[in-house]
């Protein structure tokens, strides 16, 4: 929730006297007055989000009365099922951070822990009014939405969104020989209707260069900025490198933060996917108007168990809501052969986003047909 109602400012201005302070303001203006003063140096957005979002229907009573009452960020995560902590002290360090929180829970806290530090030197370098600039000045996005329920619809199989992915925290170094434009551009030759390029460095070995370059070189196909966001600079960020779309994972936003990122990348013409792993957030998303895709995981972010099994649970209860809604599922994760394939299709999942299986072959693209038992048409 920091992410959203962080202080513009790195260091909070002093607070008024109650001699001094002005009349009751608005309903949103109350929310973000009863926000706990703290400095929060990642910085998010103009101070009248709340109004912006209640404008924009995108609030409901019960997040205005939690803001109103002045219940914490914390605890409004807590009410939502949201596991994963965040420590909102990006300027300290992590040995401070675990002195006064102990350590991280899971590997994902672990991961989000890291990047709020890593968002506020990225703000240090490149501030967020230069980066909204650049973005304002980026090419027009491409449909990454259009570009999946196309592919499906030309194919007969779900559409795939083949990352560009070099190593991962469970597996480790997934590709030695790693060039990301020729891993790219062989995707895109066997059929990839999108492509999800890792940019988180520390874990992954990933960055936003990585995209920069990909989009660059030619590649026609709409790319998927894979970060762990927790501040809308990361969005903005994105788009100057060529971004198409971003991930938005549920275990770590709040909805508030979900709509608030989703009005972003609706101002900038960027595609939202937005990840689940469980009943509860399945449950939040399908309450939050404007979804697009939701991509279900089947790997806990937490212990990184896979079990391909959830994707047929969670759409046997919501698929007839995700279908009334016109929304895109994307299947996640455990995906190695044609049989897992037909599995989550028959689920009822319209796409796959698949890396391991694909990057570690030594001919990526060929692997393709191979993952589906047959060559894509594109």
């Amino acid at each position: 929730m920091q992410a959203l109602l962080a202080s513009p400012a790195l260091r909070p201005s002093p607070s008024p006297s109650p001699a001094a302070r002005s009349p009751p303001p608005s309903r949103g203006r109350v929310a973000l007055a009863a926000f706990p003063a703290r400095a929060r140096p990642l910085r998010c957005g103009p101070r009248d989000t709340m109004e912006a979002l209640e404008r924009d229907e995108m609030l409901n009573a019960v997040e205005l009365e939690q803001w109103e009452s002045g219940k914490s960020e914390s605890g409004i995560a807590a009410c939502q099922g949201i596991r994963i902590r965040r420590h909102g002290r990006p300027a300290a360090s992590m040995a401070e951070i675990e002195a006064e929180m102990g350590a991280p829970r899971n590997i994902l806290e672990k991961i989000i822990w890291d990047k709020e530090i890593e968002v506020a030197q990225g703000l240090a370098r490149n501030p967020l009014n230069e980066v909204i600039e650049s973005a304002g000045k980026a090419p027009p996005t491409r449909d990454f939405y259009g570009a999946l329920a196309a592919a499906h619809k030309r194919n007969g199989v779900p559409a795939l969104i083949a990352e560009v992915k070099k190593a991962s925290p469970s597996r480790g170094v997934l590709r030695e020989n790693f060039d990301p434009v020729e891993i790219a551009q062989a995707y895109e030759k066997h059929g990839a209707a999108c492509l999800s390029i890792l940019t988180d460095e520390k874990y992954f070995q990933g960055s936003f260069e990585n995209l920069q370059k990909v989009r660059k070189a030619g590649v026609k196909c709409p790319l998927l900025c894979k970060e762990f966001v927790v501040d809308k600079w990361q969005i903005y960020y994105a788009r100057t490198m060529g971004a198409d779309a971003v991930l938005l994972i549920a275990a770590v936003l709040t909805d508030l933060d979900i709509k608030y990122f989703l009005r972003i990348c609706k101002e900038l013409g960027l595609t939202a996917l937005i990840e689940v792993h469980d009943e509860r957030e399945m449950e939040r998303i399908l309450a939050i108007n404007g979804v697009q895709l939701i991509g279900i995981n089947n790997r806990s972010l937490e212990t990184f168990i896979v079990d391909t099994s959830n994707t047929k649970t969670l759409l046997e209860k919501h698929g007839n809501a995700i279908r009334e809604k016109g929304i895109l599922v994307v299947g996640e994760s455990g995906l190695f052969t044609p049989d897992d394939v037909a599995y989550v299709q028959n689920a009822g999942v319209s796409a796959v986003l698949v890396g391991e299986s694909l990057v570690k072959q030594a001919d990526p693209g060929r692997a393709i047909a191979g993952l589906f038992g047959r060559e894509l048409v594109h």
